[in-house]
């Protein structure tokens, strides 16, 4: 089920782009899925589909504030190096109190990894589990080669083209996103030390092959919460649901069955 849903906050006036798929059953449990950079409900494809439909939950999916078909974001609009904390302070909170999820579990995927950890963090006691997947936690010199080179994609060699299949105004999801890990500000972003207050469930993937980012972005999670389990994929990108998905959904299945039993 997709639709297009104002969201009730204290923010400007804002349409959210959000999709239900897996389960039909109202009592399943739910599992919600964040974006990446550059993403969208429809960026994610099938995968959320058929990962809930293994795990017997019902999954929701929505574009972030200038992705997809939500509300775009303002031409001279520039997002803050605290981007990602208010979509996990305000943005998700809200969407979910609105849609009465309670004690979700969140996949979150990149820059959606790195909202599902800060949700986690600020919000200890209100999640089952949280999966993330190739999540950022500090910039490292290889992030800001390869966005550098986004760049140079989306302006000289198609990448536009092919964001503005999934995105109404793909200036304003590649711009947002470019912009701000690019500026000299956000250099020293980082959310390590916030991490320690987490106590959900945790399990932490990264490709062997990520172009942006390395091992030590999964490592710094474990050494601030020893309780995270962590994959290391081969031959594997920074998406490994679509360079490994039968392995993430071996390894997300079992993650998810060890930690619903104990409850």
């Amino acid at each position: 089920m997709h639709s297009v849903i104002d969201l009730d906050w204290n923010g400007p006036l804002t349409q959210l782009e959000i999709a239900w798929v897996g389960s039909q059953d109202a009592s399943a449990p739910v599992m919600v899925f964040l974006h990446e950079g550059l993403g969208s409900v429809s960026l994610w494809r099938d995968y959320p589909d058929q990962l809930c439909k293994k795990l017997n939950m019902r999954g929701l999916l929505y574009s972030r504030p200038g992705y997809g078909k939500s509300t775009p974001r303002k031409q001279d609009e520039k997002w803050g190096v605290d981007f990602m904390h208010q979509q996990a302070r305000e943005v998700l909170p809200a969407l979910l109190k609105q849609l009465h999820i309670h004690q979700p579990w969140l996949f979150g995927h990149s820059d959606g990894g790195s909202i599902a950890l800060l949700y986690a963090a600020h919000f200890p006691d209100q999640l089952a589990g949280a999966i993330v997947v190739a999540p950022h936690i500090m910039v490292e010199d290889i992030s800001i080669t390869s966005i550098q080179a986004a760049r140079i994609a989306y302006e000289e060699q198609g990448l536009r083209d092919r964001l503005a299949r999934h995105h109404n105004d793909p200036d304003s999801a590649f711009y947002g996103w470019n912009t701000i890990w690019l500026a000299p500000a956000f250099r020293t972003w980082n959310i390590t030390t916030e991490l320690s207050s987490i106590q959900c469930p945790l399990l932490a993937i990264q490709g062997i092959e990520d172009e942006y980012g390395s091992m030590q972005q999964i490592q710094g999670i474990r050494d601030q919460l020893p309780h995270t389990t962590l994959l290391e994929l081969s031959a594997c990108g920074h998406s490994p649901h679509k360079d490994q998905p039968e392995a993430l959904n071996l390894a997300v299945s079992a993650f998810v069955a060890a930690h619903t039993t104990q409850h």
